[in-house]
């Protein structure tokens, strides 16, 4: 089957009803996306499909083909990151790291689709995400820091 994975198409062989999460990781190597729980429950395996945030152990990989799948490495511009990943390094938003890639894709779904969410719309968004170091406050303050970045150039003036 084809996967469209970080703006790149991928022919993987695999049966239809493997998950998500063990394609990603073990035939593209793609190894940002964790496997927490295996539930659907901690938001470790978080990637974007089609721009939504999906619990990639959940998703048959059969039932995302042809749309469009984002992981954490897809995020960064070459060597710019997303607004969001520098915020959570500004804010020291991770301790141990094994959340923040599920955080930070989860927090790029809801800043497309709110660009000025509060401390209340952001931890409502993000409670299918667990932090298990207890970073939270520095998780909210790296996502309003992101969403005020992005705002900001979102204003800038583009160049031909």
């Amino acid at each position: 089957m084809q996967l469209s994975v970080n703006g790149v198409r991928r022919n993987v062989e695999t049966d239809p009803e493997r998950t998500l999460l063990w394609v990603l990781r073990n035939e593209l190597d793609l190894t940002g996306v964790k496997y927490g729980c295996g539930e659907g429950q901690c938001g470790a395996c978080t990637v974007l499909v089609g721009g939504v945030a999906r619990h990639s152990c959940q998703l048959p990989v059969g039932s995302v083909a042809g749309q469009e799948i984002t992981t954490i490495e897809g995020l960064a511009d070459g060597e710019h990151l997303h607004p969001v990943q520098q915020a959570f390094i500004d804010c020291d938003a991770m301790q141990c790291g094994y959340c923040t890639p599920g955080m930070i894709v989860a927090s790029v779904a809801l800043l497309r689709s709110n660009s000025a969410p509060s401390e209340v719309e952001i931890k409502r968004k993000l409670e299918g995400n667990i932090c298990r170091c207890g970073a939270y406050s520095r998780i909210v303050a790296a996502v309003q820091k992101a969403a005020g970045v992005m705002t900001a150039q979102a204003k800038e003036p583009r160049h031909a």
